[in-house]
């Protein structure tokens, strides 16, 4: 298995418990697909370097988990249409 790391950006606009429900979603999406977490990462408000959708500020988390190389691109696929994420990237660690 190869370790990942995945960086998510989900919106500031909404409540406490849609903000968790929406990082639990994306952690589900990497256990589905065959991925193992080994740091669930924990959400911080931060402000972003650059305006999105009309927004100066979002939450982040840093998501480490180790997946068969196939497992990125079907996670993310599912990530593009999960309301309330602005941004996510996923690259190898070490690289």
């Amino acid at each position: 298995m190869t370790k990942y790391e995945m960086t998510l950006v989900v919106s500031a606009h909404v409540d406490e418990e849609v903000r968790n429900a929406t990082f639990d979603k994306v952690r589900g999406y990497i256990t589905k697909n065959g991925g193992n977490i080994t740091d669930p990462g924990t959400p911080e408000k931060k402000t972003l370097a650059y305006e999105i959708q009309k927004m100066n500020e979002g939450w982040y988390a840093f998501i480490k988990f180790e997946a068969e190389p196939e497992a990125p691109a079907l996670i993310e696929q599912e990530i593009r249409i999960t309301a309330n994420v602005l941004r996510f990237l996923t690259v190898k660690e070490g690289e």
